[in-house]
């Protein structure tokens, strides 16, 4: 990810599964509303707030390792939305 044009700013970020990746996002996005919002003890998002908050990073991809070609594959945050999308419906129920 990178959160401005700053190439600077660029993270890479490791994990086991694309689930845990999916939580990892969460996350971030959690410590950057608790970051701007300090005071309150409860905050809450939606999936509409998660997808703004990826849109408005300069750039997010994630690189999947695909075993039966034995390579990562890159993709888009627009693959990202729908995988969180998927991964939160599935924590729902």
């Amino acid at each position: 990810m990178q959160t401005s044009q700053n190439r600077a700013t660029r993270t890479f970020m490791d994990y086991d599964s694309i689930s845990q990746a999916m939580d990892g996002i969460c996350a971030l996005y959690e410590r950057k509303l608790k970051d701007l919002n300090p005071a309150n003890r409860n905050i809450t998002y939606d999936i509409g707030d998660l997808y703004n908050f990826i849109d408005g990073l300069a750039d997010m991809s994630a690189l999947v390792y695909e075993h039966s070609i034995q390579a990562y594959l890159p993709n888009d945050r627009q693959w990202i939305k729908q995988r969180l999308l998927q991964h939160l419906k599935r924590l729902a129920h």
